[in-house]
């Protein structure tokens, strides 16, 4: 890890700072966005299908909230496109970002529960209730850990670490042999 430059060491001004961090963030959404609508397309299908009449109360009210969770993930994560097209140019940049990584802290969580309610609906229907539950908690469990969990863990760690030493230039190491 002492290798990984240290942020002040990157000489960029706080508008090159909002420049990269927004492009670091749309690539997040990028990959996340993919997730979302494969979510999604896959929820608008099942109503759709023979099987989807037969589904009890429980079973609905998950398919409707998951699906409503879905169609509410993606909307967080094309919020930040949206926002910055509409400021565009009106130097809010440092705003734009600050604003859009909250919407996309908030797609994750609300990602969770339709990843969260979609396995416990296929599980249900396929296995039944108690191990539809079982592996809804699952999902929750890991989402949770990968991403709630690990990131703490990690910070933790960065806050503890001794901060990095900056590189020896190659001029003075060459002087020293």
């Amino acid at each position: 890890m002492a290798d990984l430059p240290h942020h002040s060491e990157r000489n960029e001004t706080p508008l090159e700072r909002a420049d990269r961090n927004f492009g670091e963030l749309l690539q997040e959404l990028r990959v996340t966005q993919t997730g979302v609508q494969i979510l999604f397309a896959f929820l608008l299908t099942l109503a759709f299908t023979q099987r989807f009449p037969t589904l009890d109360t429980f079973q609905r009210a998950t398919y409707v909230t998951t699906l409503l969770l879905a169609v509410l993930a993606a909307a967080l994560f094309t919020a930040p496109a949206a926002l910055h097209r509409s400021l565009f140019q009106k130097n809010a940049k440092p705003l734009i970002v600050r604003v859009s990584s909250q919407l996309a802290s908030a797609g994750l969580n609300v990602l969770m529960l339709a990843f969260t309610g979609s396995v416990l609906l296929v599980v249900d229907v396929t296995l039944g209730r108690g191990a539809g539950i079982a592996a809804g908690a699952g999902t929750l469990t890991v989402c949770l850990a990968l991403w709630r969990l690990l990131p703490r863990l990690i910070q933790r760690r960065l806050t503890t670490a001794e901060p990095p030493q900056p590189a020896p230039h190659r001029e003075a190491s060459a002087r020293s042999r």
